[in-house]
């Protein structure tokens, strides 16, 4: 009996679905879940039918974006190990996470709208969240530039704490020194 599964999609048509899940991040972030879906295929290049194609409800666009912006940040643990030293690939990786949560926090409504649904688009983040920090934390501490005593939890409470300071307008700076802190906090210190 032949597969009858999803073929996996062409590369135009990644393409097409990548410029979809970047405009509509900047779309919901930026004008909130009233954003027109015409307006995100628009802004992507593409047709509507393109978008309909790839995410057949708002809700399924909503949270295919989020998801998106989920694992390029997760994703990036990995390839950050791969071109800096462990700890500034964790530092780096940090700065991420703040892009991220804001990103998050202004998908904030258009993510109501998909729990409101019954869809829970924040299934596994924590989880995948917590691996992608453990993996640079242990790197770190491998190579002796980051203690080995820590928790990524605690890694990732402090982070979402720097987070709502990088939320308030003009904070970018202080929430930057704040990850500095946090870092220095982090190193494995001699003696």
């Amino acid at each position: 009996m032949p597969d009858t599964g999803p073929r996996p999609l062409r590369a135009d048509a990644l393409r097409n679905r990548q410029r979809l899940l970047d405009a509509a991040v900047r779309a919901f972030s930026h004008a909130g879940p009233e954003v027109t879906l015409d307006s995100i295929a628009r802004e992507a290049g593409v047709g509507i039918g393109t978008l309909y194609r790839h995410f057949p409800t708002r809700e399924a666009l909503v949270e295919a974006a989020y998801r998106n912006e989920l694992a390029k940040l997760c994703d990036a643990a990995p390839e950050l190990l791969a071109s800096l030293p462990p700890d500034r690939a964790v530092r780096a990786w940090m700065d991420r996470f703040i892009d991220y949560l804001s990103t998050k926090r202004g998908m904030a409504d258009a993510l109501r709208l998909v729990i409101a649904s019954g869809a829970n688009p924040y299934a596994h983040s924590r989880d995948r969240l917590l691996a992608a920090l453990g993996q640079l934390l242990e790197a770190g501490a491998a190579a002796g530039r980051v203690r080995a005593d820590v928790a990524p939890a605690d890694v990732l409470a402090g982070l979402s704490g720097v987070s709502l300071v990088a939320g308030e307008p003009g904070q970018r700076e202080q929430a930057g020194r704040l990850l500095n802190l946090l870092m220095d906090g982090l190193r494995q210190r001699s003696g």
